[in-house]
């Protein structure tokens, strides 16, 4: 009769201490990611960080009109002088977002420039550096969600360290900021956001041809 061989008692004895290893290490990780997460979340903007602070430039990232609204109403009150919309989908023009964002036409689209390159966060910054560094601006404004702003300027700051950033930070309607936890939908979209930075912070320690695309 064919079988198994028995395992021997000290390795079985490995194996057990492999496995509490193993477990002590994975519920390490739970607790420091829980940890970070409530930090994350309860540290997000709750408005934008100065109401009247000006830049050269204001950099809006797509992804909602009401970050686009944000950007216009900024460039219309003199807080920049040129407006960078980066990441806008092929064939959208101005006067297209500017419907979409419900501001009169002739009001702002002569300061207004469009970015089609970037496709995440990262290009969004290797896009507007590009965009500022033609235009010799030294100080930007960055519009994007609350959620998003911590892994948006880090990505900016280090495609631009020299650039002085602004951030303004635009709560999304749907986005339950002060009661996050009860909300399935804005605790979910915290987490996903929080991961993303995680592994924002971690890429300079990866190998290159480990490719990461975060959006």
């Amino acid at each position: 009769m064919s079988g198994s061989a028995p395992v021997s008692p000290p390795v079985r004895r490995r194996r057990s201490r492999l496995v509490r290893a193993l477990g002590t290490m994975l519920s390490g990780f739970a607790i420091a990611w829980c940890v970070g997460f409530a930090w994350f979340a309860e540290d997000m903007p709750r408005e934008p960080a100065s109401q009247d602070t000006s830049a050269d430039g204001i950099v809006v990232l797509t992804g909602g009109a009401s970050r686009l609204r944000a950007g216009l109403d900024l460039l219309a009150a003199g807080r920049g002088r040129k407006l960078f919309v980066s990441g806008v989908y092929r064939g959208v023009d101005v006067s297209e977002l500017l419907r979409v964002a419900r501001q009169r036409p002739d009001a702002v689209e002569c300061c207004i420039v469009l970015g089609h390159e970037a496709d995440n966060t990262r290009g969004n910054a290797i896009e507007t550096r590009d965009w500022a560094g033609r235009e010799g601006f030294a100080s930007l404004v960055v519009v994007t969600a609350n959620y998003h702003m911590r892994r948006a300027l880090l990505e900016f700051r280090r495609a631009m360290p020299e650039m002085r950033l602004v951030p303004h930070a635009v709560a999304p309607e749907a986005f339950r900021r002060s009661d996050w936890w009860q909300w399935p939908g804005t605790l979910s979209l915290i987490a996903i956001e929080y991961t993303k930075y995680l592994v924002a912070l971690a890429r300079p320690f990866l190998p290159e041809r480990i490719g990461i695309d975060l959006s």
